[in-house]
């Protein structure tokens, strides 16, 4: 499939239906998903908290491309592609850990913590060391949390950091850490994975535990079957000076909302998992604040943890998922929290959702599959995907998705 192939299968969507079937399951596709899409994105990298200290380092891979994350010695946080620039070998696997250098593993070629070479053995007198430092990858860090872009020229972002450190700093994740992470390898199609992900058409018969706590049953605007309940919790939220939301844009949506009545935390039960809250207002009933990033990303930060989801692709029916679950930092296991309890109902769901996935890439793979249309009215706002009755916003993920070349509203 050439790119000519490619814009007629984009130019054959309709809104308010499913893609076409080579956009779920096509090799060229999914190629051109990765440069066009997660090359071009803002991308929910990790936490400052997994990187405490001088020195401390996270690689990651968007797709195939492997990513470093840095505490340099200023303390500044920085990306960098972790490609050697001798002959492009990964600098450090996939994970976290320290080190007060750099060194390549092949042929011992040594960065500082900045990125800059310091030492190429062997190489020529005219060698110059300046020019040959790791390639950096735009970064921002807002309110604890890091986001990095592969593009030279990527979106704006003032807007999001403007709107996000409101509506995080009652969070306080300078002071979290990373108490578990979970990862799963879904055999669908990235988008499967992400479609499932922003709407919650299935969620009442498919998560009876997340219904639980989570208003799976509330129309936009999380409008109640008991009036009351929202115009209470927005009522109590003014009160203790928490904002509220809706905000975004086509690539970002975030908003704070009222879990179901009597719920204090997104778990089995409803009740919070840690006796050391990360909110201090109104005792950590805060309801969720959940923000999610086309294309990849959403968290849920309630006021005694934060979850946190992110897809990233490996082939076209294969799809990384990461989960992670922050603390208050001084929480204690086994005193504060038991990890086991703290994990339970997202990994539940998670495992739900890659059934489901898994499913759908299945039935889209099969000679019948013709998209069809997608539930006109979703369950919440940023569901709105394709449809366009997301308020406030109309370009979608879907829309925006389509657009050669990809650009972005401010």
């Amino acid at each position: 499939m050439n790119l000519v192939d490619i814009k007629a299968k984009l130019d054959e969507r309709r809104p308010g239906h499913s893609l076409p079937q080579a956009l779920y399951n096509d090799a060229a596709m999914f190629d051109f998903d990765m440069a066009a899409i997660y090359g071009r994105s803002w991308l929910m990298a990790g936490f400052t908290c997994e990187l405490p200290e001088t020195g401390s380092y996270s690689a990651l891979k968007v797709g195939r491309w492997p990513i470093l994350l840095v505490r340099d010695k200023t303390g500044t946080i920085r990306a960098f592609h972790n490609s050697c620039r001798h002959r492009g070998a990964m600098l450090c696997k996939e994970g976290t850990g320290r080190s007060p250098r750099l060194v390549c593993p092949y042929h011992r070629w040594t960065y500082n913590l900045d990125g800059s070479l310091l030492s190429a053995a062997r190489m020529p007198e005219d060698f110059d060391n300046a020019e040959h430092g790791l390639r950096e990858v735009r970064i921002e860090v807002v309110s604890g949390v890091i986001y990095i872009c592969l593009a030279d020229n990527p979106p704006p972002f003032e807007a999001f950091r403007r709107e996000m450190e409101a509506l995080l700093a009652p969070h306080d994740l300078a002071h979290a850490k990373v108490a578990h992470v979970e990862t799963l390898t879904e055999y669908a199609n990235w988008k499967l994975v992400l479609e499932n992900g922003r709407e919650c058409y299935h969620c009442q018969a498919s998560h009876p535990e997340l219904a639980r706590t989570f208003p799976v049953s509330a129309s936009a605007y999380f409008e109640f079957g008991e009036a009351d309940h929202a115009a209470q919790y927005e009522a109590r939220m003014q009160e203790l000076g928490l904002p509220l939301g809706p905000v975004g844009e086509d690539w970002w949506q975030a908003i704070r909302f009222p879990l179901n009545p009597g719920m204090q935390s997104m778990s089995m039960d409803g009740q919070p998992l840690v006796a050391k809250p990360m909110v201090a207002a109104g005792n950590g009933d805060v309801g969720s604040l959940r923000w999610a990033l086309e294309p990849h990303s959403f968290a849920h930060a309630v006021g005694d943890h934060l979850f946190f989801f992110s897809a990233m692709p490996i082939g076209p029916r294969e799809t990384l998922v990461t989960a992670k679950w922050l603390v208050h930092q001084d929480a204690v296991e086994g005193v504060d929290y038991d990890r086991a309890a703290l994990v339970h109902l997202w990994n539940t769901t998670n495992l739900q959702d890659k059934e489901l996935a898994e499913n759908n890439q299945q039935g889209v793979d099969s000679p019948g599959y013709t998209p069809a249309p997608i539930r006109p009215r979703p369950k919440f706002w940023w569901c709105a995907l394709s449809t366009g009755t997301a308020p406030r916003h109309g370009n979608t993920w879907m829309k925006s998705w389509a657009k050669k070349p990809r650009r972005r509203r401010t």
